[in-house]
């Protein structure tokens, strides 16, 4: 049988089994991965096969293993004779027939005949052919040879769901399936054998499945393809739009079988597909391959040599934005920013988004006065508000602008001298603009080394920690020390915190990096003798992203160091962006016990205003006020009202940058609490600071002068 009856087939299906029962000869077919599909008792019977082990979906392999053990292929390893016998398959699959023969158990001759169906696979005939060779009945054999294709196509077109059709040498309609009638409409009289071509073309071209064409020449080309001999794809277009990819097979003797498939569906996803890979996910914007891609065109195409500028744009302080109001308002910002520039630049040229908070524009006229005129406007447009409703955000723009062919002859040299004066735009203070000029290279060469390297900077054991010690002028005695961040990059050596951390607010690896500093500052600090602290810095920037408390907290409870014995230092800029959110930080981080002081005090505008709005432990002033303490009044009446003031508020007071013993006498006549500088003690690493602890907490200035 063909194989075990399913539930609620068919009856067509039920009718082309019993049709393949009737078939004298073995009937089966191999999918195109060499899986049984269907099979009738005849074939069970020629080769012996008991019918239990004959199941659907069976292997080749496995069946050419059966067939040996049953006695047949006598003259054949299994293996030799599957490998052969899929070769045979494989290397037929133009839609011939192929015939070969085979030994099976009792000296038999089988006929194998086999042809590949596209969409089912090889229908393969098996029959015995021992008499027939004995007699040479070649009539016989051609007839059988006849019924069996015909059977062939009968049994499989049917079972395939795209459109299938055959015509003859004199281009009349052999066969079809059901599905080629639905595509074009037909009915079951034209689609019945002897339709001639043509007037199935009048058909489609008058019920509108047919792109309009001249009739008589399209037809021309048909009866060409048709009469070609070789196989051929095309894809056409309907009158409704709807695109059907043709595969033309000629068959031997004359004719043609053609497989008719929709592929509208197929081709606009493929066009969504090219689109996703082209365009940015949330703004729907060019990406940075279609906008390089553009570039490349600009340069090599019919208007090569043309000079066009392109614009490198960063939205200053993005990163800000997501750490405090979340990825969500962010990504309205970049949505809105995009359409902000869309706008602005219209059909000049071409807008796009590069990743992250970087746009990019290229604008075909290469003016460099109205790219000036372009970037100064997309500043302006890109510092409005940006209003959600309750939500809002501010932020300002920074451009940078390369010109070609001057600035580069390729897109990536193009893009990276935009970015180079996109840098120097930032380091003028930002939301301003700055065309490229040579020499801009090198410093973008090492911020890209700064950037690159920090993000592993802490994996790679780069960073680490030296503590410069704080003195208690009552007594003379080291009563904690601040720590200080340092960097040794492995091929720029030693950078300056000013410079890093910089860098690393400005990519927002300073989280990670605070939440380093934080547990290795308290881990070392706890090694000290109590009540021994250690002052640690804070950026602003920590400040945005919710989870300071937390990072805090948890560096407390791993290292076991007691909360009074921290104290985190903040400058005055934390206090002049968003106070409200900021002081509520501060009064958590109070709340978990550690000490809290503000640093570089009475370099800012409103010092005073926040030692009302927030009860400091410590006022730290700044080294400015240091250098001329000694030889100048003013200079020495500024701090001692600082220190007056500090101390009115119960405050401790430090002097940073004490260098000298004169300006050391100063501050300790002025009554200064701690003071804190080279006169005592650069910073030192964790090792010498401990040192320097167990030695003894009671010092003179030039043991710490040594020690250092």
């Amino acid at each position: 049988m063909v194989h075990e009856p399913e539930a609620g087939r068919s009856g067509e299906a039920l009718l082309l089994e019993a049709a393949l029962q009737t078939i004298p000869f073995g009937f089966c077919v191999w999918s195109p991965d060499f899986s049984l599909l269907l099979w009738n008792q005849r074939y069970l019977d020629i080769y012996g096969f008991p019918r239990a082990t004959i199941v659907r979906g069976m292997n080749l392999r496995d069946v050419v293993a059966l067939s040996c053990r049953m006695g047949n292929h006598p003259d054949l390893d299994p293996d030799v004779f599957f490998a052969s016998y899929r070769q045979q398959l494989l290397s037929n699959r133009a839609g011939l027939r192929a015939i070969s023969h085979e030994l099976a158990a009792g000296g038999r001759t089988l006929e194998t005949a086999h042809v590949y169906a596209q969409g089912l696979g090889w229908v393969v005939t098996h029959e015995d052919v021992t008499e027939e060779i004995a007699r040479s009945d070649m009539l016989a054999e051609r007839k059988r040879e006849l019924e069996l294709q015909y059977a062939l196509v009968d049994a499989t077109i049917n079972n395939i769901s795209h459109g299938v059709s055959m015509f003859d040498a004199q281009f009349r309609l052999v066969t079809c399936n059901r599905a080629f009638r639905e595509m074009y409409g037909l009915s079951e009289e034209m689609g019945a054998r002897g339709t001639a071509y043509a007037t199935i073309i009048d058909h489609r071209i008058a019920t509108g499945r047919h792109a309009p064409v001249d009739r008589d020449d399209f037809l021309a080309e048909r009866r060409a393809i048709m009469a070609g001999g070789r196989f051929v794809r095309e894809v056409i277009k309907t009158a409704s739009g709807t695109y059907l990819s043709l595969r033309h097979q000629p068959l031997r003797g004359g004719g043609v079988v053609t497989t008719h498939e929709d592929i509208t569906e197929q081709l606009a996803a493929e066009a969504r597909m090219r689109h996703m890979a082209t365009h940015d996910a949330l703004t729907d914007l060019p990406n940075r391959a279609l906008f390089r891609e553009e570039i490349e065109k600009a340069l090599a195409g019919p208007a090569a040599g043309r000079s066009f500028c392109l614009l490198s744009i960063n939205l200053d302080n993005f990163k800000a934005i997501n750490d405090a109001d979340g990825h969500s308002l962010g990504d309205r910002v970049l949505v809105e920013a995009g359409q902000r520039l869309s706008q602005l630049i219209g059909a000049e040229g071409m807008v796009a988004r590069l990743g992250g908070d970087e746009f990019a524009v290229l604008l075909t006229e290469g003016n460099p006065r109205r790219a000036a005129d372009v970037a100064r406007r997309a500043v302006k447009v890109l510092s409005k508000p940006y209003m959600f409703g309750a939500r809002s955000a501010v932020l300002s723009a920074s451009v940078g602008i390369a010109v070609a062919p001057g600035d580069g002859q390729s897109a990536d040299a193009l893009m990276n001298n935009a970015d180079l004066a996109l840098l120097r735009a930032k380091s003028e203070g930002r939301a301003t603009y700055n065309f490229f000029e040579a020499g801009m290279d090198a410093s973008l060469q090492r911020r890209r080394l700064l950037e690159t390297g920090l993000r592993d900077a802490v994996e790679r054991g780069e960073l680490s920690l030296v503590f410069q010690p704080l003195i208690a002028l009552a007594t003379d005695t080291i009563v904690g020390a601040e720590a200080l961040l340092r960097w040794s990059h492995p091929t720029l050596g030693a950078i300056a915190p000013s410079e890093f951390i910089t860098v690393a607010e400005d990519t927002g690896a300073i989280h990670d990096i605070g939440a380093w500093v934080l547990l290795e500052a308290t881990r070392t600090a706890a090694e000290w003798p109590a009540p021994l602290q250690v002052a640690v810095n804070l950026s602003p920037l920590q400040f945005k992203r919710p989870g300071l408390v937390e990072a805090v907290r948890s560096a407390l409870s791993s290292s076991g160091l007691a909360p009074e014995r921290l104290e985190l230092e903040i400058t005055e800029s934390l206090l002049l962006d968003n106070s409200i959110a900021n002081i509520e930080t501060l009064f958590a981080l109070r709340a978990l016990g550690t000490r809290v002081a503000m640093d570089d005090f009475g370099t800012g505008y409103s010092s005073l205003s926040y030692l009302r709005a927030f009860p400091f432990d410590k006022i730290k002033i700044d080294r400015a006020f240091m250098g001329d303490i000694a030889s100048r009044p003013e200079s020495r009446a500024i701090v001692k009202a600082m220190i007056g003031l500090g101390t009115s508020l119960g405050m401790t007071t430090v002097a940073e940058g004490v260098e000298t013993a004169e300006q050391l006498a100063v501050v300790r006549a002025e009554g200064c609490t701690q003071v804190q500088g080279f006169f005592h003690s650069p910073p030192v690493g964790a090792s010498e600071i401990s040192a320097m602890i167990r030695a003894g907490r009671r010092v003179q200035a030039a043991n710490l002068t040594r020690a250092g």
